[in-house]
């Protein structure tokens, strides 16, 4: 029996990716990295406990409280998404290499790919089932949700003929 290489890829998206992200965590993982306390100090005062207050005429309302959510527009997301996901990544590629799970990982913020390629559809199938388990848990650990409406599963085989995964 000849084994051809078959390739399996897993896409999945963050629900609603820059609403979600935690200022507490973001702003600890901004100190752990050691960046300036003038920048940290920034965040800490841009992310968490914001505060405003209307004026109308004469009028004055007291300040409030406007935890919002950091807009996908926002001048600073992109860098700030890119650091918060940087620590998940990172964890992510510790727990596969001392699993010994050969799954290659590539994200573009709010999107995700989770690639294996291995001579038995099997074994890739279950390095990709298993490596979506892990990171499905360190974003729900972190706040973030993979949408499941989005996520898609490929095969791809170099065998000729066609191709029917056994799932």
């Amino acid at each position: 029996m000849k084994f051809v290489t078959s390739t399996n890829i897993l896409v999945f998206n963050i629900t609603q990716f820059f609403p979600s992200l935690n200022h507490q965590i973001l702003l600890l993982i901004i100190i752990k990295a050691r960046f300036d306390l003038k920048i940290s100090h920034f965040f800490s005062n841009y992310l968490v406990e914001r505060k405003t207050k209307y004026l109308w005429n004469n009028f004055s309302f007291l300040f409030f409280d406007v935890n919002v959510d950091m807009g996908q527009e926002s001048a600073l997301s992109s860098i700030l998404s890119a650091l918060y996901l940087l620590l998940v990544f990172y964890i992510f590629e510790k727990i596969l290499k001392n699993l010994k799970i050969l799954v290659s990982f590539i994200s573009f913020i709010d999107d995700s790919l989770l690639i294996s390629q291995n001579k038995f559809f099997n074994i890739s199938n279950t390095n990709i089932f298993c490596s979506y388990c892990i990171i499905f848990l360190f974003f729900k650990y972190f706040g973030l949700v993979i949408e499941q409406g989005k996520t898609e599963v490929f095969y791809f085989s170099r065998s000729q003929g066609a191709f029917n995964s056994p799932f």
